[in-house]
């Protein structure tokens, strides 16, 4: 407006315009979007989940709202081992409360958390799915982290000694199909003759299950295996062969069992969630890009006491692909087809 001094009369008509497109945006055109939540203070963020804190994929989203609220000033609180049958008292709970974000996994509880969500429109939820997000204002992650598994894979196709590697998951799901496929693909690359062993254990959250499955797979020659759900690394510490973690950091459960595993950092997401809510421009997404590599938002786990244990030839061809991946010239080709 300051090069328009010398012509009031359109720089009224512009400024008039623009107050008009403003409200239009405010009001009628963004209807969707969210309120800028700032207003009043920090906003509040909520989180339901379905599983105990300590199963790997809500624990990553749990830890990544925990910087949220050290590092970016956020309320947080949540509500763990929620039930189908409670899911959606405990969301609207929050809602009422004026949580203006909410959070959590609906795998198990999708079309719950969605028929909620839709009777609070300037509430923004982002749920775990593996569904596409739903206007006005749910939006939707998953941990697209098959590119470290496919590292990962590789790594234990190096290892295996029987050639035989197994992967211990929950349920052959899409999402979880993917990180399987391409953990066998990995070591396929680079082992031909390795046979790849699946067993799935019907839970998200069932450790002793879990182990026992593991140990039926030890028990028939294979001796790296992919800890996909929790208590299969006890298996194959117990039973002195190689397992590759998954979704978190785990060589503290066994240093000298636990090479390394594909790490879901869920932080790009929440940090990217967070500022679009605290500008009030919020509306309904799909965030699982936030999750590749590239992103930041995965990565192999650090090696720890393998990092002088694992063949330096094995360390150097990880590299190079990994680097190739973040360079784009190598894509892991993703499979949600149950594994054979």
């Amino acid at each position: 407006m300051r090069r328009t001094q010398t012509k009031k009369s359109c720089g009224h008509w512009v400024a008039a315009w623009l107050v008009s497109v403003g409200l239009f945006l405010a009001g009628g055109l963004t209807g969707s979007l969210i309120q800028p939540a700032m207003a009043a203070g920090n906003i509040k963020i909520a989180a339901v989940f379905e599983t105990p804190i300590e199963e790997p994929w809500v624990n990553q989203i749990h830890v990544a709202l925990l910087k949220a609220k050290k590092e970016l000033g956020v309320e947080y609180t949540w509500s763990e081992s929620v039930k189908a049958a409670d899911f959606a008292r405990v969301m609207r709970e929050y809602a009422e409360k004026g949580y203006q974000l909410i959070m959590g996994d609906s795998f198990g509880t999708e079309k719950i958390a969605r028929r909620v969500a839709r009777d609070y429109p300037k509430t923004a939820f982002v749920f775990g799915s593996g569904i596409g997000p739903a206007e006005p204002n749910f939006g939707v992650f998953d941990n697209w982290i098959q590119e470290p598994t496919y590292l990962s894979g590789m790594i234990a196709g190096k290892m295996t000694k029987s050639n035989k590697i197994g992967v211990v998951a929950a349920m052959a799901i899409p999402e979880i199909n993917r990180l399987s496929n391409a953990f066998c693909a990995g070591a396929k690359e680079v082992n031909k003759a390795v046979k790849c062993q699946f067993s799935f254990i019907g839970s998200f959250f069932d450790p002793p299950k879990a182990k026992e499955a593991a140990i039926a797979q030890i028990e028939s020659g294979v001796d790296v295996i992919y800890a996909e759900r929790f208590g299969v690394i006890e298996a194959a510490k117990e039973k002195n062969i190689l397992a590759i973690s998954n979704m978190s950091d785990q060589s503290s459960l066994a240093p000298d069992t636990v090479i390394t595993g594909p790490v879901w950092d869920m932080w790009p997401t929440v940090k990217y969630v967070v500022g679009l809510v605290k500008a009030g421009v919020y509306t309904a997404q799909d965030f699982g890009g936030f999750s590749y590599m590239g992103k930041g938002g995965s990565y192999l786990a650090p090696l720890h006491k393998w990092d002088s244990k694992l063949p330096a030839a094995v360390k150097a061809m990880v590299a190079k692909r990994k680097q190739e991946i973040l360079d784009g010239t190598f894509r892991v080709d993703i499979s949600e087809s149950a594994p054979q």
